[in-house]
């Protein structure tokens, strides 16, 4: 973290496009609803508890590991290695290994939209309200780490594959963006319950709302998020296991 910031002028770039890119993502948001008032059910003020939770989690699961994309490069250059020479678990020792400062700019705005979307809808504030944001934001951070996870685990088969990947990871947080009621069915069962990133902010968003919610994804589901998480795990584990088994070494 030190040695990030020592080349002051560099880190600030860094942090301010990460901070842009946030913004930018927002932009499309309030571009979309200001044009269309209410889309899949949800009008502006819906929109931004939306996306509020979608890139608050993503946001904060990518400081977590979001820099396990660099894995095929550690395979390729055979630094991974290294890391099998020390007497802990190799997923510990990569997701410890690094933390970019820069990424917690992009979850400040994801955290100030948040907080805006929260003021502006009127929730019902109760203890289970309370309990459900919080299982929400806990279990959507988890969630996206396991994606993370499951991709850098399928790393050790693609070693090139990271575009593929990507569109689960990256391609997942922009779906989360999105009301699920507008995906046509074989996405809603993508992205609801292959891939479940809609438990990380549609299914919360239109239960603090009180709105019903689309067929197959009812807003009562939005309770089941550590059922989801637990799912992501089982299958990133499953992975990551399976990855680490086939990886014979660099080569060099």
């Amino acid at each position: 973290m030190r040695a990030q910031r020592a080349y002051r002028l560099s880190f600030a770039s860094e942090v301010f496009s990460a901070f842009l890119i946030g913004l930018v993502e927002f932009a499309e948001v309030w571009v979309i609803f200001h044009k269309v008032k209410v889309l899949g059910g949800l009008d502006l003020e819906g929109a931004l508890l939306l996306f509020g939770l979608s890139n608050t989690t993503f946001a904060l699961a990518q400081v977590v590991a979001g820099h396990l994309d660099t894995l095929p490069n550690m395979i390729r250059m055979g630094t991974l290695d290294a890391f099998h020479l020390r007497p802990q678990p190799l997923l510990l020792q990569l997701i410890t290994s690094d933390i970019s400062l820069r990424r917690f700019a992009r979850a400040a705005v994801a955290i100030a939209v948040l907080g805006i979307g929260l003021a502006r809808n009127d929730i019902a504030w109760s203890p289970a309200t309370f309990a459900l944001l919080t299982i929400t934001l806990i279990g959507g951070i988890a969630l996206f780490t396991g994606l993370f996870v499951a991709a850098a685990g399928l790393q050790f088969f693609l070693i090139d594959g990271a575009e593929l990947t990507n569109s689960f990871t990256y391609g997942g947080s922009f779906a989360a963006m999105q009301p699920a009621s507008v995906f046509p069915t074989p996405l809603k069962i993508l992205f609801g319950l292959a891939i479940p990133v809609s438990f990380t902010a549609y299914l919360p968003t239109i239960a603090l709302l009180g709105l019903p919610g689309p067929p197959l994804l009812p807003s009562w589901l939005a309770w089941l998020t550590p059922v989801a998480t637990l799912w992501v795990w089982a299958l990133a584990l499953c992975l990551w296991r399976t990855g680490t088994r086939h990886y014979q070494g660099g080569g060099g």
